[in-house]
């Protein structure tokens, strides 16, 4: 008899995946599809809710068409992971899509958190959720959806609108309509779900002006979600795992114990450190939030910090200035030089995460010569990404009050062996990279065998059958030499704060 299979969606914000892994933990096939970013103003990102289930649909048929018939008929779960904090508005009756998907990366609604702030919300919003007061999460998308699309407005005011984030919207399809549904992980996210209860919240949503029954009903991250209807790929299969895609790859890359941390580098770069079954709460801008949770169990919480642009630098460096035909050319052409010469790079293109939270701050170069080369702008561009994490590192050393050990390191930006030298050099640890650098499926499939029964623990993919082991990157700098870098990378960070506000006071005068 075949070994069980576990089907994976994995919806990111430039593709969706469909990956299959056994139940002992082995990757065995991955279709992708491409997700396109639509920038209609400056510091605003939306995409097409229709082009996403597309996107997924059109993996997910890929990975479908690839499977012998007895691969098919052992696939025995399916989990989901996405972009979290995107929002979709949509009518219940219907299914029709009530204005665009706003991304979690968008800043348009700086307006309404700052209103939000100026009414004394902030010290509420932080003491239920674990979050702040940012257009990074859902809640002011939300309400910018309502106050600029009537259709919304009135579907909310009939008890006709639903709200998601990506799972949702996903579940939604997959169940031909009928399950509007999330998971903590992603709810948490929201600024409208009590992090301690565990459940959405009636008094921020009053103040917040946001429908509650327009929410989705919230499960535990590994559940019995829905089956997939009939008439698309893999129908029949059971959907029992959700989780949002940074606490999969929490959970992928086996960090099961307080204290241990991973970072993700993609479209952003996310660290996220587990507190156990204790909410750990930070001061300096780091985010508490859900990890993951099943029936009958204790769940896990996370702190994390968030850095909205990562891969987006590379992806830059490729189409806006054309120094690079293929993102992987990036690191020969960081390696072509032996230092950056003096220049930094911030990567703050659509604002500030952790720890300034700063929707108008912009990136920028500073340092530059007339001997800047190329390969100067490509290393001080991944040095950018690693010296904005080495923050993040010492900041969850803070509030745990224990300086992180180590760090395990995933996403595709990753594979770049430039980008993981520079984060050790940067935070004075030993970085690890495993050969696969898929966490996000794999944890979300993890869940979805253990909740179906056929992967004995979340243990249990430690040690992968035939992975070799990861590779380690050690910091190569003196102390003297990182406080140095780093004293000259915060004064950088300093002039990127505020810079789009600057402009706009300055068009208004």
């Amino acid at each position: 008899m075949a070994e069980p299979l576990l089907l994976t969606l994995d919806q990111g914000t430039t593709s969706s995946r469909a990956t299959l892994h056994t139940a002992s933990g082995q990757r065995l096939l991955c279709c992708s599809a491409p997700l396109t970013c639509r920038y209609p103003a400056d510091g605003w990102v939306e995409q097409d809710g229709e082009e996403i289930w597309i996107s997924q649909l059109t993996a997910l048929q890929q990975l479908e068409q690839a499977l012998t018939p007895e691969q098919r008929r052992a696939v025995v779960a399916a989990g989901i992971a996405n972009q979290r904090e995107t929002t979709l508005l949509w009518e219940r009756q219907s299914g029709a899509l009530l204005g665009p998907a706003i991304v979690w990366q968008d800043g348009r609604t700086a307006g309404i958190c700052s209103h939000w702030r100026q009414e004394g919300l902030e010290t509420l919003l932080r003491q239920r959720t674990g979050l702040l007061v940012d257009p990074y999460f859902s809640a002011s998308k939300i309400v910018w959806l309502l106050q600029h699309q009537a259709a919304a407005a009135s579907a909310a005011a009939n008890g006709n609108l639903c709200f998601g984030t990506v799972d949702s919207w996903l579940l939604w399809r997959l169940s031909g309509g009928h399950c509007h549904a999330t998971d903590r992980s992603n709810a948490s996210r929201t600024l409208l779900m009590d992090l301690e209860r565990g459940c959405w919240d009636p008094e921020l949503c009053a103040v917040l002006g946001i429908p509650p029954e327009a929410l989705p009903e919230l499960h535990q991250s590994g559940d019995a979600f829905t089956t997939i209807a009939a008439g698309l790929p893999f129908a029949g299969v059971p959907v029992q795992a959700v989780l949002g895609d940074q606490q999969a790859a929490t959970l992928g890359q086996g960090c099961l114990q307080p204290g241990a941390a991973k970072c993700t580098y993609g479209t952003g770069a996310f660290l996220v450190s587990n507190t156990g079954h204790e909410i750990r709460r930070s001061s300096q801008g780091l985010l508490s939030t859900w990890g993951w949770s099943m029936p009958g169990s204790s769940p896990t919480y996370c702190l994390e910090g968030s850095l909205l642009n990562a891969g987006t630098v590379i992806q830059w460096l490729r189409d806006g200035l054309g120094l690079i035909e293929q993102t992987e050319e990036v690191n020969a052409l960081a390696a072509s030089v032996p230092d950056s010469g003096g220049l930094m790079l911030v990567p703050a293109f659509t604002g500030w995460g952790t720890p300034h939270w700063d929707p108008f701050a912009r990136g920028l170069m500073i340092g530059l010569g007339r001997d800047t080369s190329r390969g100067h702008v490509a290393r001080a561009a991944l040095e950018g990404i690693a010296l904005a994490v080495a923050t993040l590192v010492e900041l969850a050393g803070d509030a745990l009050n224990a300086p992180l050990q180590n760090l395990v390191a995933d996403g595709g930006a990753a594979a770049s062996d430039p980008l993981l030298q520079a984060q050790a050099d940067s935070t004075g640890l030993t970085v690890y990279r495993r050969s696969d650098l898929e966490s996000t499926s794999r944890g979300v499939a993890l869940l979805a065998g253990v909740m179906a029964g056929v992967v004995p623990g979340l243990e249990a993919w430690n040690q992968v059958p035939g992975e070799p082991p990861p590779r380690c990157f050690q910091p190569q700098l003196t102390p003297e030499q990182r406080h140095h870098w780093r004293q000259r990378w915060h004064e950088a960070v300093r002039r990127s704060l505020g810079w789009a506000d600057q402009d706009h006071e300055h068009d208004q005068s």
